[in-house]
């Protein structure tokens, strides 16, 4: 009896994912979504407008920047959706001129009436001004603008000026005569040390005005240009490739190399021109000429030229009722008593949600440390931080208290590189021991190691987490952590710092997972575990929260899990290259995707196991980068009061049907019809649940979780 062909599946066909930069476009589209939803507060589509352009900022000099640098190097193999760096250029070209019409679109017809119906306006060059207002700027730039000015001018004797990245500039036509034929190009830079807007006296309605820097500059131009007539001027601007493109291995002083490479992020290729839409065609053609710009790469701007700005004006005062009421994190309910932080921490694993609780516990773990007597040392990876960080000034402050302190600092932290440098030198000065990581790999991990000696002996204190040590950022970013005393997972972090500090190469962990040698595979048996329960008929099911999903090995991987019947649930806020809805392929498989007032940024990984539920949290999405490339840590949720936390998380963000959009088969994005159901926003509840705890703080007794219940899931297959 000849025996079942069994029909072999290839899940690495290139029409079975998208392409990572179009899945980067699409997470934009959904950003620009929001600045375009008329049901949202107006100040605060301001910011999502902002937060638009600034990633498309960041989108062209790094991704944009990286292709190019493929192309120019004749680099022609397919990415795993099948597209060429030619291909994906061009597929990006198309893109993005159609989002920045329709964003442009959006701020022309929807915005500026928005702002008018609330007695604000943005007044443009053409706008017709009163006296008060005329005399107002003219003074402002007599005083303020015209001494920081600097005009460069194009001859024979003076080459075209080089012009910074991401800076905005006014290119003018001047001329002695007059005349078009015989005029010399010039340009100024806007000064970014002065604020882009600039409130002017109310107009003849009662409205507040607000003109652009650079209108008030073009109002003035002809005091620059003495001796000429200005025939035109128009504000543009450029982007640069900003990869730094260190050989680490030839860079005797990796602090240093990163210093000089800076220096050339300002002058780097010239990758895209943004210049207003009514610019003279022959202004157009001298830069793009000296510039060098491909006519794809150009954009011609139907309004005003990086709206970026934007988010400095939603701190305009007198639009409350414009914009969401500022939330003020809550402090976490276990820790709401008078014992020290390491007491609390050796009664049970503490679960930290920001910013809905508050990051002090995290500026407490290691102040605490800096001063305690008992604390012989404190290690700590440092990736970004903020301004005037308490974490930093902990740490010196614990090196001049004699502590042995270990910080590294990420110098490869991109955009973050200046910043990073100055905090190195700082934490020297103060005595720390500072390291810059691992040649070749980014460190990314967040972890804080604290060594204590108690009556009982050493014992070691961890908190590890998602997100960066920036107590800024705590406020605006979703993330998650745990401190702990484990004895096993304090062993673990202690071979992570040698790791990381010295030649050390663990054999084996007790409970972390860490890249790049270690986790990408614990991934993939994970998976391959479910796959496995599912076709042995049992339940298996995984959920994944991250922030982006491109390693073409979990994706084949999770293919794979979910044609043998595994339900797969993924909340993926960027980057999600898998498709759903492949018959055979995929099928089990939704992936959701929430934006909204804060930033999704924690990853929590969940896999049924046969009943043991194994949850996860960590510093590590599933792209090659993270698997691969950096130092990455994922760590178990042992006890179950965090795994429940953890696990409470995913299902209300399962059940959130007024932020949340799901991809469709098509790869499409949208957000749920929620007629007749109770609208469930995960970060609304989340805040809600955290200032509940405040209000029945009397009632909560240990172990007790007071949550305003999410609408009940459906569950499938009976389960």
């Amino acid at each position: 009896m000849e025996s079942e062909k069994v029909e072999v599946v290839d899940y690495t066909k290139p029409e079975y994912y998208t392409n990572r930069e179009m899945s980067w476009l699409s997470f934009d589209e959904r950003i620009l979504s929001e600045a375009r939803d008329r049901n949202i507060p107006l100040f605060e589509r301001l910011k999502f407008m902002s937060i638009t352009s600034s990633n498309l900022d960041e989108f062209y000099m790094v991704r944009v920047a990286s292709l190019k640098d493929m192309v120019h190097s004749e680099y022609t193999k397919p990415d795993f959706a099948g597209m060429t760096p030619k291909d994906q250029l061009k597929n990006i070209s198309e893109k993005t001129h159609k989002m920045v019409e329709l964003q442009y679109r959006t701020y022309n017809r929807s915005i500026l009436q928005g702002l008018k119906n609330v007695k604000l306006r943005i007044l443009d060059y053409e706008d017709k001004l009163t006296q008060e207002q005329t005399r107002f700027i003219d003074d402002y730039y007599d005083e303020v603008v015209y001494p920081v000015l600097t005009p460069m001018a194009l001859d024979s004797s003076r080459p075209f000026p080089l012009i910074r990245n991401k800076s905005l500039n006014i290119g003018a036509l001047i001329s002695k005569n007059g005349k078009k034929k015989k005029a010399n190009f010039a340009t100024i830079q806007v000064p970014s040390v002065l604020s882009r807007y600039l409130e002017i006296p109310r107009d003849e309605d009662g409205n507040r005005c607000i003109v652009l820097l650079e209108n008030v500059i073009k109002r003035n131009i002809d005091k620059i240009f003495q001796g000429f007539q200005v025939i035109c001027a128009y504000p543009y601007r450029i982007m640069r490739n900003a990869e730094l493109g260190i050989d680490e291995d030839d860079a005797s002083d990796l602090l240093l190399e990163i210093e000089k490479s800076l220096k050339k992020r300002q002058w780097g290729e010239v990758i895209r021109l943004e210049a207003d839409a009514g610019m003279d065609k022959d202004m157009l053609a001298i830069l793009k000429k000296e510039l060098q710009i491909r006519e794809e790469d150009v954009f011609m701007i139907n309004g005003p030229v990086d709206l970026t700005f934007l988010m400095s004006m939603y701190g305009l005062k007198g639009f409350d009722d414009q914009k969401v009421e500022d939330y003020t994190p809550v402090d976490v309910p276990c820790l709401r008593n008078k014992d020290d932080i390491f007491t609390n921490i050796r009664k049970k694993d503490i679960f930290l949600h920001h910013p809905y609780y508050s990051f002090d516990p995290v500026v407490d773990f290691v102040t605490s440390a800096s001063v305690d007597p008992d604390v012989l040392a404190i290690k700590q990876t440092l990736y970004r931080v903020s301004g005037n960080s308490p974490i930093v000034a902990a740490l010196e402050r614990a090196a001049m208290n004699g502590k042995m302190v270990t910080v590294l600092v990420e110098l490869k932290a991109r955009f973050d590189e200046e910043n990073n440098i100055g905090w190195a030198r700082e934490l020297e000065r103060a005595g720390c021991h500072v390291i810059y990581g691992l040649v070749g790999l980014k460190t990314h991990s967040k972890i804080t190691l604290i060594v204590r000696r108690e009556d009982d002996g050493i014992r070691r204190y961890v908190h590890l987490g998602t997100g960066n040590y920036n107590d800024k950022t705590a406020k605006l970013y979703t993330d998650c952590g745990i401190l702990t005393c484990d004895k096993r997972i304090g062993e673990d972090a202690s071979a992570v710092f040698n790791m990381i500090t010295g030649y050390s190469e663990p054999d084996e962990w007790n409970d972390l997972i860490v890249a790049p040698i270690w986790m990408k595979y614990s991934f993939l048996q994970m998976i391959k575990d479910e796959e496995n329960n599912a076709r042995a008929g049992k339940k298996a099911h995984i959920i994944a929260k991250m922030n982006a999903l491109c390693e073409p090995m979990i994706m084949e991987a999770l293919y794979k899990a979910s044609a043998a019947g595994v339900k797969i649930d993924l909340i993926v806020r960027g980057i999600c290259s898998l498709k759903t809805g492949i018959p055979g392929v995929s099928e089990n498989i939704t992936v959701r995707s929430i934006v909204g007032n804060f930033l999704e940024h924690a990853r929590i990984f969940y896999f049924y196991a046969d009943g043991a539920e194994k949850v996860f949290m960590g510093s590590a999405d599933w792209m090659p980068r993270n698997l691969d490339r950096r130092v990455e840590i994922v760590f178990p949720l042992k006890q179950e009061n965090t795994k429940a936390d953890a696990m409470h998380i995913l299902k209300v963000q399962l059940a959130d049907n007024v932020k949340a959009r799901i991809m469709d088969a098509d790869g499409k994005y949208e957000k749920q019809d929620r007629r007749g159901k109770r609208p469930i926003c995960a970060q609304d509840q989340f805040c809600e649940e955290a200032r509940l705890t405040q209000v029945l703080e009397k009632q909560v007794v240990e172990n007790t979780r007071v949550f305003i219940p999410a609408e009940p899931m459906k569950e499938e297959n009976g389960e």
